[in-house]
């Protein structure tokens, strides 16, 4: 049986750009924090290790997260593995990952990338699967969800825009079992986004019976302000409401300043109930079979069965 009660600790990270090794001591220093705070969990934003903007202008080899990204048996992630063991801590660091040496074909694959640390070290890293506005212009896409064992269960990774358009993503972790969702994110001030992220994190919290932990940039990068707004959501004793335990939505006073947030939870509150069995008509509510026909028939009949897609609508 898994266990139930977890404390979990999330950050708002003020960025500083291109600045690796300055930000790699103040994320070592926040896990040391979380754990002397009892943490059993602490995440960290997305690009967190480098700081997020693109300099649209600048050759992809000369882009700061080319020259900064490094292999998961680089130098940061080998700290932060060390570190992570020996404070017995699970920990999650958003930062640029280059496709491990040897590798045939990929010295120039860069992915936005979330290294997972547990208390054995490295577990793994998730690569973004959907890229928005200029992140195409280093990352690749991945194609892969990733899902951490641990002592709560599994845990569902997923990266800033997977969590607000994507809904395929979170709900495939729920009905996975997973009772906890991270969302390391570079939510940057602009008309609307920070009202429709928050709506997005409470929706997988009230739809899908999880519980969501968000982590954003706070404050200014190289060329956007970002919201910061990190947050512990769930599910609370009423169905359908979220509820905020620990942190703030992304547009509250005082949301971009740094800052780490930290709270225990009951994970037994996660019940997922559209994935369990609907004794009225002997079967869940979630009907995966059916799905899965819709989207044959989407791929059959449709541009989306090859990698260029449909055209944009202003084409």
């Amino acid at each position: 049986m898994y266990k139930d009660i977890i404390t979990i600790s999330t950050v708002t990270l003020a960025p500083m750009w291109g600045q690796k090794e300055r930000n790699l001591n103040r994320i070592e220093g926040y896990i040391e924090a979380a754990a002397k705070r009892g943490s059993d969990l602490v995440l960290f934003p997305e690009m967190g290790l480098t700081g997020y903007d693109d300099e649209t202008d600048v050759e992809l080899e000369q882009k700061m997260q080319y020259r900064l990204a490094e292999e998961p048996s680089g130098h940061a992630c080998t700290e932060l593995a060390e570190l992570a063991k020996g404070l017995g801590i699970y920990a999650f660091v958003g930062m640029p990952i280059r496709e491990p040496s040897g590798v045939p074909g990929t010295p120039d694959t860069i992915y936005n990338g979330l290294a997972a640390f547990s208390p054995e070290g490295l577990v793994g890293v998730y690569r973004k699967m959907h890229l928005p506005n200029d992140e195409p212009n280093w990352a690749t896409r991945g194609d892969s969800p990733m899902i951490v064992d641990s002592p709560w269960g599994p845990i569902g990774l997923g990266i800033c825009y997977d969590s607000y358009r994507f809904p395929e993503l979170s709900r495939y972790y729920a009905a996975k079992g997973c009772r906890l969702y991270l969302n390391p994110t570079a939510l940057a001030f602009g008309p609307g986004r920070a009202t429709f992220g928050s709506a997005a994190l409470e929706a997988i919290a009230i739809r899908d019976g999880m519980f969501v932990v968000s982590a954003n940039l706070g404050g200014q990068d190289l060329l956007n302000r970002f919201w910061g707004g990190s947050s512990i959501i769930g599910p609370g004793s009423r169905d359908s409401e979220a509820h905020y335990y620990a942190g703030m939505p992304f547009t509250a006073d005082g949301a971009s300043e740094e800052a780490m947030y930290t709270a225990t939870v009951d994970l037994a509150l996660a019940k997922r109930q559209l994935f369990r069995k609907n004794a009225r008509i002997g079967a869940s509510d979630w009907r995966p079979d059916r799905y899965l026909e819709m989207l044959q028939d989407v791929l059959a009949d449709g541009p989306f069965a090859t990698e260029d897609g449909p055209e944009p609508e202003d084409a």
